[in-house]
């Protein structure tokens, strides 16, 4: 990471070894906070950073501030403005990761009242890879732990303090030697990934579990719907899931900002179709590796271009 790394916190810029919340501050003891995760992509052709889905992600963090209670004096096309500025200072040419968050920045304990409750926003970028080896079929395990029900804390949401069921069922995957988890919901159907959403693909037709099966209202998730549609003619259906048929499934892949697309080649030691990736999701992969570098015209709306000199 550069020494003149930039950040964004209370309403103004400020080198990131300068942005610092005190120990007392509530966020960081009760999980009172909303998180996006948004990726910039290198350019190399055009010397530009392209944000993908840059309203999409804000738009999301708004409906989760109304969830907590935080009020931030920003609105969607601040943010986006806000973070392009903090893009172009920080010079990277490379890909990255944009964090904003929105917390309550008071520093209070024992104190569980949201009103009461001070709050502030800030945003870092840092240089960032592959999240998951999306280049092979993953494996995967079925966790031990259940998603949180939208009745406990709403999951269609980035709330920080969801993530630490994600956590969990990511560490206990990764101890026992697979890449990624797969996560059941409280009735026994599936939910979703650690941290990324899930498709499955029979005879040609693409399956999803709906946001009532308690996942994440994914903006990937959102583009696979538009691009299977638009560009392979499949319209995606909705339904819930049951763990058994992603065994017998010809495909599985998962989807998300930092996962991409990514297949899944085993789950719980049975082999998923081919064992490799298969034929959609792959066409899938393509369009959309494509698309998030501002590579492809059709979709250039989605992409927020940011000339790095």
């Amino acid at each position: 990471m550069k020494e003149n790394t930039w950040a964004y916190i209370g309403g103004k810029q400020v080198k990131l070894v300068d942005a610092k919340v005190g120990i007392m501050t509530h966020a960081l003891h009760y999980g009172t906070a909303v998180f996006e995760g948004i990726r910039g992509n290198w350019n190399t052709k055009n010397a530009s950073m392209i944000i993908f889905r840059l309203r999409e992600h804000y738009e999301r963090l708004i409906r989760g501030t109304r969830i907590l209670l935080i009020d931030i004096p920003y609105d969607v096309d601040e943010l986006c403005n806000i973070t392009t500025d903090l893009v172009h200072k920080s010079e990277y040419k490379q890909d990255v990761y944009i964090r904003p968050i929105a917390y309550k920045s008071a520093e209070k304990i024992a104190n569980l009242k949201l009103p009461e409750l001070e709050n502030d926003f800030a945003l870092m970028i840092i240089p960032f890879g592959d999240y998951i080896d999306s280049t092979r079929a993953i494996n995967c395990c079925t966790s031990s732990w259940r998603r949180l029900d939208d009745t406990n804390i709403p999951p269609r949401v980035k709330i920080s303090g969801n993530y630490v069921n994600s956590i969990l069922a990511k560490t206990e995957a990764v101890l026992a030697g697979f890449d990624e988890a797969i996560i059941l919901n409280q009735s026994g159907s599936v939910s979703e990934g650690s941290g990324e959403n899930l498709f499955i693909v029979n005879d040609g037709e693409i399956t999803t579990p709906p946001l009532s099966d308690n996942n994440l209202d994914g903006i990937t998730r959102n583009c696979v719907f538009e691009i299977a549609k638009q560009e392979l003619g499949i319209g995606i259906k909705e339904k819930t899931i049951f763990r058994s048929e992603l065994y017998l499934a010809d495909e599985v892949f998962l989807t998300g900002t930092a996962a991409h697309i990514t297949p899944v080649g085993q789950l719980d030691k049975r082999t998923i179709g081919t064992g490799e990736t298969g034929q959609i999701t792959t066409k899938i992969q393509n369009l959309y590796s494509d698309i998030v570098r501002g590579n492809n015209s059709k979709y250039l709306d989605w992409c927020t271009s940011v000339q790095i000199s």
